[in-house]
């Protein structure tokens, strides 16, 4: 009789908990413009010297002051106790925990001594942070010595015309300055959110004394120094530099080690044949091995595929590439060596995901740790704990610990939020390209989808090219999910995550490949029976706008397109980008006859904008220096001259990315008005900014 009531009981308590995930189920709800600004962005996990907690970074939105911020919380290893640490009116980033576990140094540009983004320093014993720097340059970068007692900085020049001044108070004005002419005599002379990159501005590896604050440089050279590593006793520091004639015309860096005194020589540990990257070399426990990142040659710059590197850190021989990553035939990052020295891990994309491998550097076949469909970033290791970033197609980046060979989330900034929304399922898709190559994707489904049924289909188009859609959340897909569109990404011919030979495919051909790929994913798609052949839309950001342009150009069956920071006449951009040495080494420079003849070929779209059909909607930042908005505006006019329906929307004031809050909503807003009024035929298309 006992028995039977407790299983009675039983059978109650399921009943009720299969009701209240359906409640919760009914309540969920479509995503709307409005949730853009609630969702927080979590990253740079930094695990404390005992293990037990985890710093990080969190960017929210403040809608009304119309901008993000960031600020350094802090979770324990169980995912227990989760906290903001950093409260004030300025962003805090790049938290990074002193060895011996006493503070907590991050990065600010919140009022103090001294303008400009300084290190403050937060005692774990409690207590306000207190300004440690007061530097006159440009702070890039901090690490800490191993024995606490020094940090290594990474700082530009000053502004010559900056003010000298302390910070600004709240509330204080101050009077305009008139700009000085800007002169320029450097090859390549642009970057995005840089600006205009001036001669005799350098940046530098500088030593800080914490007890005496004193501030002394690293080496004497004349060259750019970045991403320092120190070595495990302390004694050296590893670093990335340039040291050829002209650095500008050649954006590779060599690997360099000195003494962590100020003034030291360096000695350089790679030859000039060796193609470095400029992320930060990883030292052995033992201090004896530099793990690094080599490159592509030159001319295959845009499509580079990061390898794997040892070299010894006397330089007793020279570098050699990890054969375990080598035979993989895939982009590597983030090497990291375990305890004893014996194994390196390291993180692989491959095919829409990134994953951990390890392998032993007495040889051997890397080994997968974790099974696709995965995507980590941002990992590291101390006190043998491991934590990343992950999350996944439905689920939005958070920081997870490595445990039990898989991983435990220990942060939940999201998940509230994400359980109010009901969201589109995402699945693999595979295909055929017309000459046989096998494409894959992603396609997210619209919410609520019924089997069988023909809906509007996006195709969203991603930039790079060197770059993949992989199984990780992704807001603006979800958002057309949400709005009745499926949604299809493809991994064209140029992506990474599918070897060498296939990311070089588009090799000085753009707007060739990829347009067969693309458009072989939509047959696909159409075929599945998902996809309706007379509501198709199409749009991308960047190489994804450009693409756009050229696929509209190519097949009028896209009923509406929205092309961001494209261009379309090649010719007319070169010298007025950041590309310079990408257009002088892959395609030639213009007066050499058989480059002329590419630069032809791979501006069809404007060339013959007559064949347009599509109406389309071009925006852009207007202080984009990596795809200047002249590209949008060319395209735009020729539209708007042949009487196609079209627009231009110019963002004031923003860089290739799109920052403002308010900015990033409109343009939302204009992209689904635009599919709406084209693909579902619905009336209105706002032309101002419907962001209040």
């Amino acid at each position: 009789m006992y028995r039977r009531r407790l299983s009675v009981i039983s059978l109650l308590l399921i009943c009720a908990c299969v009701s209240s995930l359906v409640a919760q189920t009914l309540a969920r709800r479509p995503m709307k413009v409005d949730d853009l600004s609630r969702f927080r962005n979590v990253s740079d996990p930094q695990i404390s010297p005992d293990g037990k907690w985890i710093a990080y970074v969190v960017n929210s939105t403040d809608v009304k002051e119309d901008k993000a911020s960031s600020h350094i919380w802090m979770v324990g290893i169980d995912g227990s106790n989760d906290r903001q640490i950093t409260f004030s009116n300025e962003s805090e980033v790049s938290p990074r925990w002193s060895p011996d576990g006493k503070y907590l140094s991050f990065t600010s540009a919140r009022p103090g001594k001294t303008r400009g983004n300084q290190v403050w320093l937060l005692n774990r014993e409690g207590g306000e942070a207190m300004q440690l720097t007061e530097l006159k340059g440009r702070l890039q970068g901090h690490e800490w010595s191993p024995d606490s007692k020094r940090l290594a900085l990474v700082i530009g020049d000053p502004d010559p015309d900056a003010d000298p001044g302390p910070s600004p108070q709240p509330g204080a004005s101050a009077t305009p300055r008139v700009p000085k002419p800007i002169v320029i005599d450097r090859y390549r002379y642009k970057q995005d959110g840089q600006g205009y990159l001036l001669s005799g501005r350098h940046t530098y590896i500088y030593l800080f004394d914490i007890a005496s604050k004193k501030l002394e440089r690293l080496t004497k050279s004349k060259w750019d120094e970045t991403s320092p590593s120190w070595s495990p006793d302390g004694t050296r520091i590893a670093f990335m530099s340039n040291h050829s004639d002209d650095p500008d015309r050649d954006p590779a860096a060599q690997l360099y080690v000195a003494d962590a005194k100020p003034g030291s020589i360096e000695k350089q540990l790679t030859p000039v044949t060796t193609r470095a990257g400029r992320s930060r070399p990883e030292w052995s426990p033992d201090g004896k091995w530099i793990a690094f990142l080599e490159g592509d040659e030159k001319k295959y710059g845009a499509y580079s595929m990061d390898r794997l590197a040892l070299v010894p850190s006397d330089g007793s021989s020279a570098p050699v590439r990890f054969k375990a990553a080598e035979d993989l035939d895939r982009g590597v990052s983030q090497p990291r060596f375990s305890a004893d020295g014996k194994v390196i891990r390291f993180l692989v994309v491959d095919d829409r995901s990134v994953y951990p491998m390890k392998a032993n550097l007495a040889g051997g076949a890397a080994e997968r740790l974790l099974k696709p469909p995965v995507v980590i970033s941002s990992w590291n290791t101390v006190a043998g704990r491991t934590v990343a970033m992950s999350g996944g197609n439905a689920k939005a980046s958070e920081i997870y610990v490595w445990a039990d060979n898989g991983l435990r989330q220990l942060t939940h900034q999201n998940d509230a939020l994400l359980a109010e929304f009901q969201l589109g399922e995402t699945e693999e898709v595979s295909f055929k390209s017309k000459d046989g190559t096998e494409v894959s994707g992603l396609l997210t489904y619209p919410v609520g989808y019924s089997k069988g049924t023909k809906v509007p289909l996006l195709l969203r188009i991603h930039g790079g090219p060197n770059a993949q859609d992989q199984h990780s959340f992704n807001l603006e897909r979800q958002m057309f999910a949400a709005h009745g569109y499926a949604v299809l990404a493809v991994n064209y011919r140029g992506s990474a995550g599918r070897g060498q030979k296939f990311s070089r495919a588009i090799f000085a051909d753009w707007g060739n490949y990829e347009v067969q790929d693309l458009l072989a994913g939509v047959d696909h798609v159409v075929t599945m029976g998902v996809a309706d052949p007379d509501r198709l839309g199409v749009g991308g950001w960047s190489y994804g706008g450009i693409l756009t342009d050229y696929l509209i150009a190519s097949d009028n069956r896209f009923k509406a397109a929205t092309s961001g920071a494209g261009t379309a006449f090649t010719i007319a951009f070169y010298g007025t980008d950041q590309y310079i040495i990408q257009y002088d080494y892959e395609i030639g420079p213009p007066w050499n006859p058989k480059a002329w003849e590419t630069y032809v070929k791979i501006s069809y779209p404007f060339l013959h904008a007559d064949r347009i059909q599509t109406p389309t909607l071009f925006l852009g930042g207007e202080r984009d220096f990596n795809v200047p908005v002249q590209g949008s505006q060319q395209m735009y006019q020729a539209l708007r001259s042949l009487g196609i329906d079209t627009q231009l929307i110019i963002y004031p004031n923003e860089n290739h990315g799109i920052q403002r809050p308010s900015y990033q909503r409109d343009r939302m807003e204009r992209y689904l008005a635009w599919y709406d009024k084209y693909i579902k035929k619905a009336p209105g298309v706002p032309s101002t900014s419907t962001a209040r």
